[in-house]
């Protein structure tokens, strides 16, 4: 028998780490293999960038007079914010819990140290229509807030449900001012 034959024959014993080293390698080549097929469709998943730009809106205050209101878009929807006058802010405070169908203190709708601001989402809670109110030449309905045209559901001027079919007040969106004049929705 040959050196060469005697090296690589039937009596030859392999070498155990040069084994466990080839199977090291194949599962790690395995687990990368894995991680870059499953990361594209992982990161997918994530909300697309036109979708994170709706996840907040920032908006500048200062140019809404008071007892005028603007719209602003958040998430699609639109959110009122209204600039409240002295008389309209004491007029919110100062109704009683019991005479409101859905109870809520105007304290717990608005920003302490920001009271002359409402903002809520701009969505009737009846049926989802958009109600009229922002607008000086809107109808305020009774209670000086907004007013649904479609089924005559009213909202005072802290966004309460007051009179018609609307089961509850109109929602308040998380908001947080950043300055006194900038507030941020979402």
């Amino acid at each position: 028998m040959s050196a060469t034959a005697h090296e690589h024959g039937a009596g030859h014993v392999p070498d155990p780490s040069k084994r466990d080293f080839l199977k090291l390698v194949a599962a790690s080549g395995a687990a990368i293999g894995v991680g870059a097929i499953a990361w594209p469709l992982i990161d997918s998943m994530n909300p697309s960038g036109d979708v994170l730009a709706l996840s907040s809106v920032e908006f500048d205050v200062s140019s809404v007079p008071a007892g005028q209101g603007v719209t602003i878009v958040w998430r699609g929807k639109p959110v009122f914010v209204r600039h409240r006058t002295p008389e309209e802010i004491k007029t919110a405070e100062s109704v009683k819990l019991s005479e409101l169908g859905d109870p809520a203190a105007d304290a717990d709708r608005v920003k302490a140290g920001h009271e002359q601001w409402i903002v809520v989402v701009g969505i009737c809670t009846h049926l989802g229509c958009v109600p009229l109110g922002n607008k000086t030449t809107d109808a305020r309905g009774d209670f000086g807030g907004w007013f649904c045209p479609c089924h005559g559901s009213q909202y005072d001027v802290s966004g309460r449900m007051r009179h018609g079919p609307a089961p509850s007040n109109l929602a308040v969106p998380p908001y947080a001012f950043m300055t006194d004049t900038r507030i941020k929705i979402g």
